[in-house]
Formats: C-alpha cells, structure tokens, sequence
C-alpha cells in the first residue's frame, strides 16, 4: 500500500513563493511517475508537473513552465514543488500522486489524472491578489 502525505500550502500573495511537499511510503519512490495534481473549485483536475521515477525525466504544464519545479530527494521518500511568481489562478487543492502501472513504457509521465492510482489527501493553496 503507498501512504502519500502533502504538507506546505498555505494563502500567498500573487507574487509570492510556497514550497509542497509530498511524503512517501518506502520504497514509492523507485518506479512508475510521481505528479502534482491540482483542483480549483468547479474545475477538473489538472496535472501540473509530473516525474518519472525510473528516469527522472520532468514535465510541466504549460500553465506552470519557468515558475514551478517538481524535484526528490530519495533518501527521504519525498518529492517537492516549489512554486514561485504564484498568480491567483494557482489557487486549489493540489494532490500528490503515484502512477504505479506505467512499467514497459521508459520516460513516461501520465497526464491524465486517472493514470493515477495513489493519492494523498490533497493541500489548500490559496493565492491572493
């Protein structure tokens, strides 16, 4: 079973910077993708940067390219996404997630938040204007 635990969000000033964080259970961290997945209220779920644990290859939503950066540290289980310039339309929930089931496919990221089958329980980041 993977236990996934985000710590970080917070409210922020457009301008400002937060850094989440996203615990994992041992061992999560050497296979499949690991991504951040956001929620505004009345939107769909968004995958903002994703990892591929294998490779260590990146991706970035278009919506986040040169302000977010999604990086690990393997020695503690844990993946992190500073955000930085955070705007008001990065206000939402944003979940840490595992695609364990990607094997066969070297380098691949999953965009699709049902690609994903492990979950943590999701942190509030609210940025003002």
């Amino acid at each position: 079973q993977v236990q996934l635990v985000e710590s970080g969000g917070g409210l922020v000033q457009a301008g400002g910077s937060l850094r989440l964080s996203c615990a994992a259970s041992a061992r999560t961290l050497s296979s499949g993708a690991m991504g951040w997945v956001r929620q505004a209220p009345g939107e769909e779920r968004e995958i903002v940067a994703g990892v591929n644990l294998s490779y260590g290859n990146i991706y970035y939503a278009d919506s986040v390219k040169g302000r977010f950066t999604i990086s690990r540290d393997n020695a503690k289980n844990t993946v992190y996404l500073q955000m930085n310039s955070l705007k008001p339309e990065d206000t939402a929930v944003y979940y840490c997630a595992v695609a364990s089931g990607i094997g066969g496919r070297p380098y691949y990221i999953p965009r699709r938040p049902n690609e994903y089958d492990y979950w943590g329980q999701g942190t509030q980041v609210t940025v003002s204007s």
